[in-house]
C-alpha cells in the first residue's frame, strides 16, 4: 500500500515526516499558513509560508483521492467483483487519474455496443477469435447468429463480438496509461483558422495559430491558452495527432506505434493465419474510434490545467510584487483620476487616508479649462498641505499628469511628489458595496480619486479592498478556473498583509479581514468597538471585541499593531504569548524594554540560546531578538518613482533608440511590461531582459520595479512598443523581416533569445 499521506508530503516536499505530521495537525486545528510560519517554527521545522502552502494544497488534493478511493473500492464491492489482486491497484493508484483508469471498466454507465452484444451472446465468439487465430472469422461467427437480439448475420456476429474487444482493450488501465505516455511525449497540437473567418477582426489576435503545428510536450502556458480562446471564440480548430502521422490527416497503411502498442498487448501478430488481419483492424478501431479521442481529450485538459496552473503562478508573483511595494507613507495626498469629457475628478486625503476634500476639474478636451483647473487644485492642495499627488494612469494620464507638474511650479517653496499610478481595479472599488459603505454621499466617479490617492500612500491597505481578480496582473485571467484563481490569489492576499502587520487603531474593516484568524465580522466588530470605546490601549483589549476569543486572539494577536499603547511590544511582532521571554532577557541584563528596543549594539552581545526554554525554541527567541532591534519592521522596499521624460506623453513621440525610464506594470512568462507615460505599456521581451539567457522574467524584474529601458520598434498603428533593458542593443537589428513565423516544429526546442522580432509573437498574447 501506499505511505500514509504525511510520508507522500515530505517525501514531495523533500523535509521530514514530523514536520509535515506537525503542520496537519496544526492547520486542521484551525491555525492558518500565516500564523504556523510565523510563530511555530520549533513544531514544523521552520517551515515556511511557501512550503506550508504547497502542503495545504497537497493535503487537500490527496485526502479527495483518499476519499475517492474508498468510494471506488466500494462500489465494485457492492457489484460482486472486487479480488484481493483489484484492491491492492486501487489501493496503490498514487493520482484520481490512475486511480479512474482503473476503475473505469466497473464504472455505471449508459448501454454500450459492448453491452448489447453481451447480451446478445457474442463474448464467447469474441474470445474464440482473440484466443485462437487460426479460425475463420466468417465460419466461427455464423455458429452464433441469434435472430431475436438481431444478429442475423456473420458481419452482424462479427462486429458484435469487435465492439465487446474494442472496449476491453479501451478499459485497460495500464495499456491506457502506457498509450497516455507515449502521446504526452509525442503528441503534436496542430490549430487552423475556421474557415470564412480569415477576414473577421476579431480573428486577426490569433493569426499565429492559422497554420500552428508545435510538440505538446514544448507548448508554454501562454500559447497553450491562446489556442484554448481561440477556439473557444470559434476562430481555431485545434487537434492532437502523433508526430508519426501523415500532416494531412489521412489514415497510413501500416498501424502507428499507439496502434501498434495495442497490438502488442493483445498479444495479436500476423502470421497469416485466418483471424490475424480481423484482429489487427479490430486494434486499430480501438484507437481510431475509443482511444485517440478519449486520450485526446485527456491530454488537452491536462494541458490546459498545467497552462491554468502557470497562469495562477504568474498572477500571483505579480500581485505579491504589486501589494508589497514601496508606500510613499503618510503624507497629504491628493489623487487625480483622469477624464476628458467627464473631467479630472480630485480628491484630498489626510496622512491616515481620511477624505477632506474633492473637486471635479475640466483641463482638457471639450472644455479646456486649464486655468481653472489649477486654480481649483491650488486652493485645494493649500488648504490641506498636500506633500504628494497621485495621478491615475488611465485615459489622459500623460495630460493630467502634466497639469500635476504645473500645478508644482505654482507651489514652488514647497516639496511636493507627483507620480503616476495604477488605477487597475479603482472603478471596481468604487462601485462595490465596500465603498458605497465606506462613501454612501460620494460620487461613484469621486470614489475612484480617493482610492487612487490611498494606493500611493500605502497600496496593499488600498488593493485588499478589491477582488484580486480586478487587480489586472495577470495572463489569460478570465480563462482560468475561477475558484481555482480566487483561492491561490486570496492566499497570496493573507500572506502579504500578515507578512506586513498591521495598525490595529487605523485599519480598515476590509484589511483586517486578511489579518490570520480574522473574518469579515469579527474586523467590523474591531471597527465597531474602536469607534465606541476609542483606540486600544494593547493588544490584551482585543479580547474585549465581541466574538473574539481565545484560540482567534492567538491567531491575530501577533499581526496586530498596537503603535502607541501601554506596551511597546505592542508595535512588534513579538507575540503575546511569547512576552515571557523578553521580560527573561530584561531581567537578565537588567534593562527597561524601551531602553532595549533599537538597540542594536546591545542586541547583538545576546545569544538567544540562553533564553530558550521547552515552548520557545533557538528559531523564536531569534525572531525576538530581530523584532526588539527593529520592532514592527515593515519589510517592503522604500519608496522611489520613475521620472518619465518631458515631452514623451504618446506613442507618436516615441523614436528607436530613445532612452527612458519607466515602472514594470505585468510580469508574464515571456517579457515585462512597462509603463514609459504613454498610454500604452511597452514590452521588454524575455530576451532583451538581460545579457545573458532568461528562463524566468522573474528573475530580473517585477511588478513596481523602476526600470531603464531603450525603444527598440514602434508600431502605432497596432499600438506596440518594443523596449529592452540591454541599453546597448542596436535598433537596427530589429525589423518586421526579423519577425519569427508561427511555430511549427513538431519537436521540442529550447527557446533562445531572440533578436527583438520575437516581440511581434510576444505582442499577440492577449493581454487582460
Amino acid at each position: 500500500m501506499l505511505a500514509p499521506i504525511e510520508n507522500r508530503i515530505a517525501q514531495e516536499l523533500g523535509v521530514q515526516p514530523r514536520q509535515v505530521k506537525a503542520a496537519v495537525e496544526l492547520l486542521d486545528s484551525g491555525a492558518t499558513v500565516p500564523f504556523i510560519a510565523r510563530y511555530r517554527k520549533e513544531a514544523t521545522g521552520e517551515l515556511d509560508d511557501t512550503q506550508l502552502r504547497t502542503l495545504e494544497e497537497r493535503l487537500g488534493y490527496l485526502r479527495e483521492l483518499e476519499e475517492r478511493r474508498t468510494a471506488v473500492i466500494a462500489s465494485v464491492e457492492e457489484q460482486g467483483k472486487l479480488t484481493a489482486e483489484l484492491k491492492t491497484l486501487f489501493e496503490n493508484a498514487e493520482t484520481k487519474q490512475r486511480l479512474e483508469d482503473l476503475y473505469l471498466p466497473y464504472k455505471q454507465k449508459r448501454r454500450t455496443k459492448a453491452q448489447i452484444a453481451r447480451e446478445a451472446g457474442l463474448e464467447p465468439l469474441a474470445d474464440a477469435l482473440l484466443g485462437d487465430p487460426t479460425l475463420d472469422p466468417a465460419e466461427t461467427a455464423s455458429a452464433y447468429l441469434n435472430p431475436e437480439a438481431g444478429i442475423n448475420d456473420a458481419k452482424a456476429a462479427l462486429d458484435g463480438a469487435r465492439q465487446i474487444l474494442m472496449e476491453r482493450f479501451a478499459e485497460n488501465a495500464a495499456l491506457v496509461g502506457t498509450l497516455r505516455d507515449y502521446v504526452s511525449e509525442h503528441g503534436v497540437l496542430s490549430a487552423k483558422i475556421v474557415e470564412g473567418k480569415e477576414g473577421d477582426a476579431d480573428a486577426a489576435k490569433f493569426r499565429d495559430y492559422f497554420d500552428y503545428r508545435e510538440a505538446l510536450s514544448a507548448i508554454p502556458s501562454h500559447r497553450a491558452l491562446a489556442l484554448f480562446r481561440g477556439r473557444n471564440e470559434d476562430v481555431l480548430r485545434i487537434k492532437l495527432a502523433l508526430d508519426s502521422d501523415p500532416e494531412d490527416g489521412s489514415r497510413s497503411a501500416e498501424p502507428n506505434p499507439c496502434e501498434q502498442r495495442i497490438i502488442s498487448h493483445a498479444g495479436i501478430r500476423d502470421q497469416g493465419r485466418p483471424a490475424d488481419r480481423w484482429l489487427i483492424e479490430t486494434a486499430r478501431w480501438t484507437w481510431s474510434v475509443k482511444l485517440s479521442l478519449h486520450l485526446e481529450l485527456d491530454l488537452l485538459g491536462q494541458l490546459r490545467e498545467k497552462a491554468e496552473e502557470e497562469a495562477i503562478r504568474v498572477f500571483a508573483h505579480n500581485l505579491k510584487d504589486l501589494l508589497l511595494a514601496a508606500p510613499a507613507g503618510p503624507r497629504a495626498t491628493m489623487g487625480l483620476d483622469p477624464g476628458i469629457r467627464t473631467g479630472v475628478k480630485v480628491a484630498v486625503v489626510d496622512a491616515t487616508g481620511k477624505l477632506l476634500d474633492t473637486a471635479t476639474v475640466y483641463p482638457h478636451e471639450p472644455r479646456r479649462d486649464w486655468e481653472g483647473a489649477l486654480a481649483t487644485l491650488e486652493a485645494l492642495a493649500t488648504r490641506h498641505p498636500v506633500e504628494l499627488i497621485a495621478v491615475g494612469n488611465g485615459t489622459a494620464s500623460r495630460e493630467t499628469d502634466k497639469l500635476a507638474g504645473e500645478l508644482i511650479k505654482r507651489l514652488s517653496g514647497r516639496a511636493i511628489t507627483k507620480v503616476v499610478v495604477s488605477e487597475a481595479g479603482a472603478s471596481v472599488y468604487s462601485a462595490s458595496e465596500l465603498a458605497a459603505r465606506e462613501f454612501p454621499a460620494l460620487d461613484v466617479s469621486l470614489r475612484g480619486a480617493v482610492s487612487i490617492a490611498r494606493r500611493l500612500q500605502d497600496p496593499l491597505a488600498e488593493l485588499v479592498k478589491i477582488e484580486p481578480k480586478s487587480i489586472g496582473v495577470g495572463q489569460y485571467q478570465h480563462d482560468l478556473n475561477q475558484s481555482r484563481l480566487a483561492r491561490a490569489l486570496d492566499a497570496v492576499v493573507e500572506d502579504c498583509v500578515n507578512a506586513v502587520g498591521v495598525d490595529v487603531n487605523t485599519a480598515s474593516a476590509a484589511l483586517l479581514s486578511r489579518i490570520s484568524g480574522l473574518n469579515a465580522t469579527l474586523s467590523q466588530n474591531i471597527v465597531a468597538y474602536r469607534d465606541e470605546n476609542g483606540a486600544f490601549a494593547n493588544r490584551a483589549k482585543l479580547k474585549k471585541v465581541p466574538r473574539l476569543g481565545d484560540k482567534t486572539f492567538e491567531q491575530c494577536a501577533g499581526f496586530l499593531r498596537v503603535m502607541n499603547g501601554d506596551n511597546p511590544l505592542d508595535r512588534s511582532a513579538v507575540h503575546p504569548e511569547a512576552y515571557p521571554v523578553v521580560e527573561r532577557i530584561l531581567a537578565d541584563i537588567k534593562r527597561d524594554v524601551r531602553e532595549l528596543l533599537g538597540d542594536s549594539a546591545q542586541l547583538k552581545t545576546l545569544h538567544a540560546e540562553r533564553y530558550t526554554d521547552q515552548r520557545f525554541g533557538l528559531p523564536t527567541v531569534q525572531d525576538i531578538l530581530r523584532e526588539l532591534d527593529k520592532p514592527g519592521r515593515d519589510p517592503r522596499p522604500e519608496f522611489r518613482t520613475a521620472k518619465l521624460k518631458e515631452g514623451v506623453e504618446a506613442i507618436k513621440d516615441l523614436t528607436p533608440g530613445m532612452l527612458l525610464e519607466g515602472t514594470v506594470t505585468n510580469v508574464t512568462n515571456f517579457g515585462a511590461f512597462v509603463d514609459i507615460g504613454v498610454h500604452q505599456d511597452g514590452l521588454v521581451h524575455v530576451s532583451a531582459l538581460a545579457n545573458r539567457f532568461v528562463k524566468d522574467p522573474r528573475e530580473i524584474v517585477k511588478a513596481g520595479d523602476i526600470v531603464r529601458v531603450k525603444v527598440i520598434e514602434v508600431d502605432a498603428a497596432r499600438k506596440r512598443i518594443a523596449l529592452s533593458m540591454r541599453l546597448t542593443d542596436d535598433v537596427q537589428r530589429t525589423t518586421k523581416a526579423d519577425r519569427p513565423a508561427p511555430a511549427r516544429s513538431a519537436m521540442p526546442r529550447r527557446e533562445k533569445p531572440q533578436p527583438s522580432g520575437a516581440f511581434a509573437e510576444a505582442f499577440a498574447r492577449a493581454r487582460k
